[in-house]
């Protein structure tokens, strides 16, 4: 029993441990990605865009073409912007943490083959 106990307390404090690691950047190392995205032709809003941040953290345009993405990790960032009859955007930037980060994308139309 008194090994078990042992063993128990062991995991217990391996478990605190991994719970304080840094394999997730401290609060302040987020970060707001906004923006807006827009037709190449017109520069007219697009609604409806998905606007994806490192494959997980996505937000979906309102009318006016706006959206945001809050707590994002700060540095190097790939993100993805694509909408219905348009050419998908792929591409990354550098955001800082703290300062929220403005992206503002066109989008060309589809080439119809």
């Amino acid at each position: 029993m008194k090994r078990f106990r042992t063993v128990l307390a062991a995991l217990a404090l391996l478990f605190v441990a991994a719970c304080n690691s840094d394999a997730l950047p401290p609060a302040s190392g987020f970060t707001t990605v906004q923006g807006t995205v827009v037709d190449s032709a017109s520069n007219k809003p697009v609604a409806g865009a998905i606007v994806t941040v490192d494959t997980v953290l996505t937000a979906t345009t309102d009318a006016s073409g706006k959206f945001s993405i809050d707590k994002v990790p700060s540095g190097i960032l790939d993100y993805t912007v694509q909408a219905t009859g348009y050419q998908v955007v792929v591409s990354t930037a550098n955001v800082e943490p703290g300062k929220p980060y403005e992206l503002d994308v066109t989008l060309a139309a589809q080439i119809s083959h």
